[in-house]
């Protein structure tokens, strides 16, 4: 009997494997956020991004207005596309892989608020022709 509930608990762990699970909250306005420390970070969802994005500064749900402060880990990743994004004031940091293969991205201004970039945040991004830096950017991963 417990051979037989291992054998089948390991089954299902080798039948999600690959599986991406989304850490998604909530979406408002085809936008998926979560819940960080200091208000909301946009995360990945099931349906890929592209276009122009535009994230707002602070997004209300249940009634409760936060302010958006992270473009998470892989957020936009592989968002092939993606054409442009305009990130608000109110984040603060890019983490890693952000934008990491986002080939038709073209330019991205990142705001005076934001202090970190992430590892990899651009990585494969072909298409990026500009991006500009604020001097407030204090860290940068490889």
């Amino acid at each position: 009997m417990k051979h037989s509930s291992l054998t089948i608990l390991l089954a299902i762990l080798i039948s999600l494997v690959g599986v991406k699970a989304f850490a998604y909250e909530f979406e408002i306005d085809g936008i998926y956020y979560k819940s960080n420390r200091t208000g909301m970070t946009v995360t990945s969802g099931p349906e890929k991004y592209s276009g122009s994005i535009v994230i707002p500064a602070t997004i209300t749900f249940n009634g409760i207005t936060l302010s958006v402060t992270t473009i998470g880990d892989g957020a936009f990743e592989f968002c092939s596309d993606l054409t442009s994004i305009t990130l608000p004031n109110s984040v603060t940091s890019i983490e890693t892989g952000a934008f990491a293969g986002c080939s038709e991205l073209t330019s991205i201004i990142i705001p005076e608020s934001v202090t970190s970039i992430g590892t990899s945040a651009f990585s494969g991004c072909t298409g990026l022709t500009s991006i500009i830096i604020p001097e407030s950017v204090t860290s940068i991963g490889s």
